[in-house]
C-alpha cells in the first residue's frame, strides 16, 4: 500500500469517526436529558439515541440513532423529528447550537413550558412544528429575527397573550395557531402568507384592511370559534387569492358582499353569528362558489331566487336557524336541483317535508308573527 492511499484511508477513518459536528452532538444530548426519561419507553425514538455512535455516521449501528433527526451532507444535524411517544419535559436551549436546522417537528407529545427564543435564532430554520403539546405563554416578539421560517403550527396548546406586531415582518406562508387561548386584536399579517387557522383562540375586535391588506396571498383563512364582532366587510371576500374561509362562531353582526365575478371563493362559513338584515344575491356572482353556511344567524326576507338557478356552482345551501320568510323557489325541490343543505328552522311556507333541505320543521308561527310584526306577513 503507498502512502498516500495510507493517509486516504487515515483520513477517511478520521472523518468517519468525527462525523458529527460536535456542538451539534452537545446539542443532541442536552434535548434528550431535558426529557423526563420515566415516558421515554423502549420502542421510542429517544431510546434509540445512543451517543456511543455517531448520529451522522454511516457506520453508527443500526440500533442507535434509528430515528428522530435527520443528516445533511456536511454531517450537519438538519432536522429534528420526535415521534409522538407522550414525551414529557421542556426544550433544551442548547438547540440553539444546531444551526443546521431545517425543520423541527415535536407534535404530539407533553412538552411545557414557555416556547424557547431560542429557535428563533436558528438562521436556516423552515419549519417549526410543535403542535399538540402543553407550551404556555406568548409567543415572544424575538420572532421578528427569523427570516428563513414559511411554516409555523402551534396549535392545541396553552399559549396566550396577543400576538407580536412582529409577526408582519416574517416571510411565512402557513401559521396555525388554532386550539390556543391568544386574545385582542388580530395583527398586521406577513405578506406572503397563504395559510391562517388561528380557530378557537379569544381573539376580538373587528376585521380590519390593516391586519389583512398586505396578505394578497391568503387562500385559506379560519378564524372561527373566537369573539370576533362588527360587520363583515365586503372587500373581505374579494381578497385576490381567498378560495375558503370559515367565520363561524364569532360576534359578527353584519355581512356585506360585493358584487364581483373576479373572487376564487370555493367555500364560506358564516354561521353561528349574530348576522341581521338579508340575503345578498351577490354571493351568487362569485364564479367558484360550491359551498355557503350562515346557519344559525337573524337574516330575514325571502331566499332570493338567484341562488335555485341551475347555471350555479352551489352545491352545499345551509340557512336553518334563521327567520327567512316566503316562498323557496320550487328550482330547490326539483329532481334536478343539485343544492344541499338546510331550510329548517324558518319562518318559511311552502317548504316541502319530501325535499332533504326541509327535513327540519320551521320555526313556530307566533314566534315568525313576533319577529315580522309591523312588517306585513312572514
Amino acid at each position: 500500500m503507498t502512502s498516500i492511499s495510507l493517509i486516504f484511508l487515515l483520513l477517511l477513518s478520521a472523518t468517519a469517526a468525527i462525523a458529527t459536528l460536535s456542538s451539534d452532538l452537545t446539542a443532541l444530548e442536552a434535548i434528550k436529558a431535558a426529557i423526563d426519561p420515566t415516558t421515554i419507553t423502549e420502542t421510542s425514538c429517544l431510546a434509540s439515541w445512543n451517543f456511543t455512535s455517531d448520529p451522522c455516521s454511516p457506520n453508527a449501528l443500526p440500533t442507535h440513532f434509528r430515528c428522530g433527526l435527520s443528516c445533511g451532507f456536511d454531517n450537519r444535524i438538519t432536522g429534528l423529528f420526535f415521534d409522538g411517544a407522550g414525551y414529557s419535559g421542556t426544550i433544551s436551549p442548547f438547540i440553539s447550537n444546531l444551526t443546521g436546522l431545517l425543520a423541527i417537528s415535536l407534535r404530539d407529545n407533553k412538552l411545557h413550558g414557555p416556547i424557547p427564543t431560542a429557535l428563533f435564532s436558528l438562521p436556516n430554520l423552515v419549519t417549526l412544528e410543535l403542535r399538540n403539546n402543553l407550551f404556555s405563554g406568548s409567543i415572544p416578539p424575538v420572532i421578528s429575527i427569523t427570516k428563513t421560517l414559511l411554516d409555523i403550527d402551534l396549535s392545541n396548546n396553552s399559549l396566550s397573550g396577543s400576538l407580536p406586531p412582529t409577526l408582519s415582518s416574517l416571510s411565512l406562508s402557513a401559521l396555525n395557531l388554532s386550539f390556543n387561548q391568544f386574545s385582542g386584536p388580530i395583527p398586521i399579517l406577513p405578506p406572503n402568507l397563504e395559510i391562517l387557522a388561528i380557530q378557537s383562540n379569544c381573539f376580538s375586535g373587528h376585521l380590519t384592511n390593516t391586519s389583512f391588506g398586505g396578505s394578497i396571498q391568503l387562500k385559506n383563512v379560519d378564524l372561527s370559534r373566537n369573539s370576533l364582532t362588527g360587520p363583515i366587510p365586503g372587500w373581505f371576500f374579494l381578497q385576490q387569492r381567498l378560495e375558503r374561509v370559515n367565520l363561524s362562531r364569532n360576534g359578527f353582526t353584519g355581512i356585506e358582499v360585493l358584487k364581483s365575478n373576479k373572487t376564487r371563493l370555493i367555500d364560506v362559513d358564516a354561521g353561528y353569528n349574530k348576522i341581521v338584515g338579508y340575503l345578498s344575491p351577490n354571493f351568487m356572482a362569485y364564479p367558484q362558489l360550491t359551498s355557503l353556511s350562515l346557519r344559525d344567524n337573524k337574516l330575514q326576507g325571502p331566499i332570493p331566487k338567484e341562488f335555485s338557478l341551475k347555471n350555479m356552482m352551489l352545491r352545499n345551501l345551509f340557512l336553518d336557524g334563521n327567520y327567512f320568510n316566503g316562498k323557496p323557489s320550487k328550482d330547490f325541490f326539483s329532481q334536478k336541483s343539485i343544492v344541499s343543505g338546510s331550510f329548517g328552522d324558518n319562518c318559511l311556507k311552502r317548504c316541502p317535508k319530501s325535499s332533504k333541505l326541509c327535513l327540519e320543521p320551521q320555526k313556530p308561527s307566533s314566534v315568525c308573527r313576533n319577529v315580522y310584526r309591523g312588517k306585513g306577513n312572514p
